[in-house]
């Protein structure tokens, strides 16, 4: 992972190089919107699809294989965004 671009309080994207299941490279990014006394998180991710990545994506629900590990991550910042914030 390294990180490509941070603007604070507004957008931190990075590049992701992954080796398995298949090599590939993949852009991520947390944007963040005031919305009263609180920030809303978005995190996303694109990147372009070999022809092995497509097919598999025919057969396999990603969001499934991953969508709990963004849910996870999504509440961990928001864990530490908030002791943080209490200190």
């Amino acid at each position: 992972m390294t990180i490509t671009e941070s603007l604070p309080n507004e957008l931190v994207r990075f590049r992701l190089e992954f080796l398995k299941p298949f090599k590939g490279t993949s852009t991520a990014e947390f944007t963040f919107k005031p919305e009263g006394s609180q920030t809303v998180v978005t995190w996303s991710m694109s990147g372009k699809n070999n022809f092995m990545a497509k097919a598999v994506g025919l057969f396999m629900d990603c969001d499934k294989m991953i969508g709990s590990q963004f849910e996870r991550g999504l509440a961990d910042l928001k864990s530490v965004a908030e002791a943080a914030a209490k200190k």
